[in-house]
């Protein structure tokens, strides 16, 4: 009957969970999983990297990455990822999500492998190499976005769907963790293995030539879940959402679903024809027809993830500023290189154990229950009150007695960046955007925000020399406080179906009611 939803979609929109949810999630997440363990691990060995490679005979400190190094190093995967969100989110829609899903991993694995083994006879040539490699690295990185969000949105039922896209993000916490947690292993074998005196006793022995072999360990080692990931990748069948209304192929998205279900679901292909003859299923991505329709939306998806990355990068970039200003962390001269590692590495793990990883999966347990839009107001109006908590008695924090406080008042900004917008805006763009352009439009949104992380990255080294730590809260400050007024340009989507936010299977009796189209109640 006209107006009604597509069998197969209203299958999986009605699906119990089962164990075929699950695998996608673990699927789907270890890419999340390597995403954030490769861009936060650099983090982790920058200064070993200064140690390495920068020292200065007689200095009294140790070598540092020049500023200029320092911010290709850390911000040029995440230019890599940019392009990669932008390309590879347009090309899910138009080759399909399966075709380029492995395409990304591999770039990953590949990409992991040689930034490790960035080899050259000048400091030049190792940084300009690993440089070079983590480009790519970002750039198959930024593939995964768009496509697991869509992937995992498209599969999952509308009950659950929340939970399942950010369980999937979710396992950024846990790269985070293995990235501190590795990083801790791999410098306590070697310290064991080659004792160093610390810098201010002997400069020169202080970093032991077998450190160059740690940190390469550490960056190489975010391949391994990817590769193991990558046969079940590939087994995945395309996503009937991506079969039935952009390829229109009814008979092999019933087929597919058929297997994944276990049910039988009817194969509809004169209702996939006559959903393909609708002007409103052809509008382009530059037309009236979306600007009308989704033009806020997806200027609120793009806006609030640009405004959170600015805040969210800049924190986790200078974590180990923020350890060694308050005192977590000694000086670096009363330490060895490797020591210096396992101490910066420790004090990320503690960070991410505390408040980053139990905020992504406080949003997985409540998305479904109170919503994406309350959890997005409420974790950007938390973050601008700790920042500011933070930056504005910052001088009351910095003192000894008050160093305690001043973590944890640290951590609940992450805590609340997770358990708020760092998820919501992942999840939104998979939900509300037409399914033959909900990858290029997650890949647009998420670009948007890496280009907040390159200027979290890049901007926030020279803002902390220029105006100091505290002004640089206090601006933070007041990104978070814009996200909480882009929210507001975000529908909820909360328990409706994918169909039912964009419109796509109303045959007829469709009518447009502010900018979506939805199915006129008879």
């Amino acid at each position: 009957m006209a107006g009604e939803p597509l069998q197969v979609l209203t299958a999986l929109d009605v699906a119990k969970t089962q164990w075929y949810h699950f695998t996608a999630i673990l699927i789907a997440g270890m890419g999340f999983f390597t995403d954030a363990y490769d861009l936060f691990c650099i983090s982790l060995v920058t200064k070993l990297l200064g140690r390495l490679y920068y020292h200065e005979e007689g200095s009294a400190d140790p070598g540092k990455l020049p500023a200029n190094v320092s911010a290709a190093v850390n911000g040029v995967a995440f230019v890599g990822t940019l392009t990669g969100q932008l390309f590879f989110g347009w090309l899910g829609d138009k080759l399909g999500r399966k075709k380029v899903y492995g395409m990304t991993l591999m770039i990953m694995v590949l990409c992991s492998i040689a930034s490790g083994l960035s080899f050259g006879d000048s400091p030049t040539s190792v940084m300009a190499t690993l440089c070079f490699f983590r480009f790519w690295l970002g750039f198959g990185i930024g593939g995964d976005y768009p496509l697991s969000a869509t992937i995992m949105s498209e599969y999952a039922n509308k009950k659950t769907r929340g939970a399942f896209i950010a369980a999937v993000f979710a396992m950024q916490g846990f790269g985070i963790l293995a990235g501190g947690m590795v990083a801790i292993v791999v410098s306590s074998i070697f310290k064991a293995q080659f004792p160093a005196p610390a810098y201010e006793i002997d400069a020169v022995a202080s970093t032991v030539p077998e450190a160059d072999y740690a940190w390469r360990v550490i960056v190489m080692f975010g391949a391994l879940p990817a590769l193991l990931t990558y046969y079940w990748r590939m087994k995945m069948p395309e996503t009937a959402r991506y079969t039935a209304l952009v390829a229109k192929n009814a008979k092999q998205a019933a087929s597919d679903m058929s297997k994944v279900l276990q049910v039988d679901v009817e194969a509809e292909q004169e209702k996939v024809e006559e959903l393909a003859q609708k002007e409103e299923s052809k509008f382009g991505l530059f037309s009236k027809a979306f600007l009308s329709r989704h033009g806020l939306h997806l200027l609120g998806t793009t806006s609030t993830w640009f405004l959170l990355d600015i805040a969210f990068y800049s924190q986790n970039l200078f974590q180990k500023d923020i350890f060694s200003a308050i005192g977590w962390i000694p000086k670096a001269k009363t330490m060895s290189a490797l020591e210096e590692v396992f101490k910066i590495a420790r004090a990320q793990t503690l960070i991410a154990l505390c408040s980053t990883v139990p905020g992504y999966w406080f949003t997985v347990a409540f998305i479904d229950r109170i919503g994406r839009f309350s959890i997005q107001l409420m974790g950007f109006f938390f973050m601008t009150v700790f920042m500011f908590a933070l930056a504005i008695p910052y001088h009351h924090w910095t003192l000894k007695d008050n160093r305690i406080g001043f973590v944890v008042m640290y951590s609940l900004t992450f805590f609340f960046a997770n358990f708020g917008p760092n998820s919501t805006t992942f999840v939104v763009p998979a939900e509300i955007f037409p399914a033959r352009l909900r990858s290029t439009c997650h890949g647009i949104s998420a670009a948007a925000g890496k280009a907040g992380a390159i200027i979290g990255a890049f901007g926030f080294q020279y803002a902390e020399q220029a105006i100091g730590v505290r002004s640089t809260l206090i601006i933070l400050g007041v990104v978070n406080f814009l996200g909480i007024v882009f929210t507001f340009l975000v529908p909820e989507s909360n328990g409706r179906s994918l169909e039912d936010m964009s419109g796509e299977t109303e045959v007829e009796n469709g009518e447009v009611e502010n900018g979506e189209v939805r199915e006129a109640r008879q």
